[in-house]
């Protein structure tokens, strides 16, 4: 009986594992500089179910991987540039790696398009729209079209950008984020009814009052950013889908255990 016991114990344990998706915050970013082709082949490596990065769109259309407005947090270079009023051929110039170590000299702030050449089959990207608006919309879609992979998920705190996305991928999930508790519910009623796919929301907001109300409406719920095995936990046992962390394989390691 014993035996019996921790035998459904042990499967329930791996089916609840099994439902997750493990996304790799910015790429690998504990080890490797966020937001480059170095961290995203990283979190590959580490096998990170989907990576995660942000676009920002340049003066000259162009959809860079960076996470902030300007260059001045991750970028080595004289001078601080502001990414939407600058040309992509000078913020290609900037070392994008060396903060993080030595051994990332050289890495370029890369184009969206090199990141989603690194996707391997059966794993996700999630593109998080950081600005451009609408404006970014027609510079994504020729991307996506032209990269031939599917799948791509698409994530923005921007209310009607994440809508304007939708309508333009409407095969492509899509998922409104927040970090803020108050108006969520009605939020999440206008998400289920605009057909996003879900929401996105800062861990610390979740909880099972949440997740009842996602689960009636249909919605999926994903989560940033934890590195905390008993908070990834927690989150799994209440039916969150989508565990976003900077140490992927650590994370899931740990879990396991």
């Amino acid at each position: 009986m014993k035996t019996t016991l921790a035998l459904i114990f042990l499967l329930t344990g791996m089916t609840t594992m099994a439902q997750n998706t493990f996304i790799a915050h910015r790429g690998a970013s504990y080890l490797a500089p966020e937001n480059t082709v170095a961290s995203a082949k990283l979190a590959w490596e580490l096998d990170a179910d989907a990576v995660e990065v942000d676009v920002h769109l340049t003066k000259d259309n162009r959809v860079i991987v960076i996470h902030d407005k300007d260059t001045k947090r991750t970028c080595y270079g004289k001078t601080n540039l502001t990414i939407a009023k600058t040309p992509s051929i000078l913020l290609r110039d900037l070392d994008a790696g060396v903060w993080k170590g030595e051994e990332f000299k050289g890495e370029k702030l890369p184009f969206l398009s090199e990141i989603i050449e690194t996707v391997p089959d059966g794993k996700t990207l999630v593109v998080e729209i950081k600005a451009g608006g609408d404006e970014i919309i027609p510079a994504l879609s020729r991307i996506v079209d032209n990269s031939g992979k599917k799948q791509i998920i698409f994530i923005s705190f921007g209310w009607k950008t994440i809508l304007a996305t939708h309508k333009e991928f409407p095969d492509n999930k899509c998922y409104w984020l927040s970090s803020v508790k108050p108006g969520l519910n009605k939020k999440m009623e206008e998400a289920a009814a605009e057909g996003l796919t879900g929401v996105n929301l800062q861990y610390s907001i979740i909880d099972e009052e949440i997740m009842a109300q996602a689960k009636e409406l249909n919605l999926e719920v994903l989560s940033w950013t934890i590195d905390d095995p008993k908070e990834a936990q927690r989150l799994t046992d209440i039916g969150v889908s989508g565990i976003t962390t900077n140490r992927p394989k650590w994370l899931k390691e740990q879990m396991n255990q």
